[in-house]
């Protein structure tokens, strides 16, 4: 094994040479009290940085019980990345030299607790990885400049984030007991058959388009009454706010008062959020997937018929397969991939919605005659998925009544006010003519093997795969770059390892996941993770992409 002397002695040889010289630092380490372990070294110093990671012995250090539990352990982890990211700031000034020289990051975090492998708690070590600019000046070695993060910046982070009695021990325990908090919230809406619960107090705007962070001046969220629930919580203690019950959920009420917003909250309640965000006691059914049209995405042989028939052009709805697709018909095939998915909740909100998918008023019924319309309009099933696959919905209305026949609740939002106005939704509804439907059939064609060389992730908008691009920026419950990025390589390691032209891609999901669970996250993920640093997806957002890749 080579020392930190080794590697010293190393980086002096090699100063002020060529920059592929670089590339002798690669492998292990052993420093004073850590292992530093040089995984990839970037080919110049405009490229995506080198890859770094440092392993710490956590025998005496960080206590097993704040990890003892999956939840647990995603929380200790991100509250500690958190305090890695604040290291960085106060005590690395950026980069120094030609490119990304002197750069040393982490995986970005958001408001958002997730599972990351940025830093890894176990029994036995903490596994930290980092991205680090290789220090240059123009295509020449500033081999100074690195020794000084590593032998200077690397024990200081060590000692000071990575050692447990110098961290702010009661900011760590409050997070791990947030954690603890938000799973019992979770476990509760499946004993009460609730769909989502939203807290009393909660803040729901966000500050901007372009920033997540709270609104100060927001009206805070009240429960009205009649729709109030509380849990008993095993550290917050008693806690209010207001039950969605699964079922058929409108949320109604003028423009700009809050029903968008209402909604775009449940959406984000499939993660946990940090203390201070103001959504931290909103959870959602982490199955509940957000459908919205979009229009000109592929379609892989999808049996949308629940939805549409007798098309012009006589396409085979149960075989459906196009390579431009229209709002309805994506739409539909994106509602029966949700329920492939696994999903137990849907979320609609009308403004992206596609209006004939959705509902067809009896004026134009008397228009058109019925054989000559080939869309079953959502409206007409909504009941049926619920009452025969316990399937809910949440959906936004705002210009159409008709979806008032067809719910359980119906909540006004009157300036960001909820009120419960189900009677007199009930008072004012036509009869509901609902029909029952039959469970589409997952007809996916088996995925070929396929050997993917080179991914990329260009933010939350979309992917590549050998040049090949996948639109992601309709699926909207991505909400960190870094889930884009694992989405790719989980799609590369599935075709390469998985595929076999016979599973399809909803089977290849269903591996994938169960590997991780097995072996972790770390084991589909390339020790280069050249398209930036992963953060856990969920399998919804992986056959999303999947399905949307067109030349499998």
């Amino acid at each position: 094994m080579k020392t930190g002397e080794d590697l010293k002695k190393l980086l002096r040889q090699i100063d002020h040479k060529s920059y592929k010289a670089y590339k002798d630092v690669k492998g292990s380490y052993r420093m004073q009290g850590y292992m530093l372990c040089v995984d990839h070294v970037q080919g110049d110093p405009f490229a995506t940085p080198s890859r770094v990671r440092i392993l710490i012995d956590n025998k005496n250090n960080f206590p097993v019980n704040l990890f003892d539990t999956r939840w647990k352990k995603i929380a200790a982890e991100d509250d500690i990345l958190r305090n890695l990211h604040r290291f960085l700031r106060k005590n690395r000034g950026g980069k120094s030299g030609s490119g990304k020289s002197g750069l040393v990051m982490a995986c970005r975090v958001g408001q958002e607790v997730m599972e990351r492998t940025a830093v890894l708690l176990s029994d036995e070590q903490i596994e930290v990885r980092l991205e680090v600019g290789f220090p240059a000046y123009g295509r020449t070695i500033a081999a100074g400049e690195l020794e000084k993060i590593f032998f200077d910046l690397f024990p200081l982070m060590v000692k000071e984030v990575f050692t447990y009695n110098n961290t702010d021990k009661k900011k760590l325990q409050r997070a791990v007991e947030l954690s603890d908090d938000q799973h019992q919230i979770r476990e509760e809406l499946k004993k009460r058959n609730l769909a989502a619960f939203v807290a009393d107090g909660a803040i729901l705007p966000r500050e901007s388009g372009v920033s997540d962070l709270p609104l100060k001046s927001a009206i805070r969220f009240s429960s009205p009454e009649s729709l109030a629930v509380t849990f008993i919580l095993p550290h917050a203690g008693t806690i209010r706010g207001m039950g969605i019950k699964n079922g058929v959920t409108l949320i109604a009420g003028g423009g700009y008062h809050g029903k968008s917003t209402l909604l775009k909250a449940i959406q984000n309640g499939v993660y946990n959020h940090i203390s201070g965000d103001g959504r931290e006691y909103v959870i959602t059914d982490e199955s509940a997937v957000k459908l919205r049209a979009e229009e000109g995405r592929c379609i892989h042989d999808e049996d949308i018929s629940m939805f549409i028939n007798n098309l012009p052009n006589k396409a085979d709805t149960r075989h459906f397969v196009t390579e431009n697709a229209s709002g309805s018909t994506s739409q539909a095939a994106q509602t029966i991939e949700a329920m492939e998915s696994g999903a137990k909740v849907l979320l609609i909100d009308e403004d992206t919605s596609a209006t004939n998918f959705m509902v067809r008023d009896h004026k134009m019924a008397m228009l058109v005659a019925a054989e000559k319309e080939p869309i079953t309009p959502y409206l007409s099933c909504v009941r049926s998925l619920y009452e025969d696959f316990g399937i809910s919905t949440i959906l936004v209305v705002g210009s159409s009544g008709a979806y008032l026949s067809a719910a359980d609740c119906v909540i006004q939002m009157d300036e960001y006010q909820v009120k419960d106005v189900t009677d007199r939704a009930k008072e004012i509804a036509d009869a509901y003519e609902g029909i029952s439907v039959k469970k589409a059939e997952c007809l996916h064609h088996g995925v070929a093997q396929k050997r993917v060389e080179k991914v990329r992730a260009f933010g939350r908008e979309s992917l590549s795969f050998d040049k090949e691009e996948v639109i992601l920026r309709d699926l909207e419950q991505l909400n960190e770059e870094g889930q884009a990025a694992a989405i790719a390589y989980l799609v590369q390691y599935a075709l390469e390892h998985f595929a076999d032209g016979k599973r399809n891609a909803v089977q290849l999901t269903e591996l994938l996941y169960h590997q991780i669970e097995k072996k972790g996250f770390v084991s589909v993920i390339p020790a280069y993770y050249g398209a930036g640093a992963p953060v856990m997806p969920r399998a919804h957002e992986v056959l999303a992409a999947l399905l949307r890749y067109r030349s499998i």
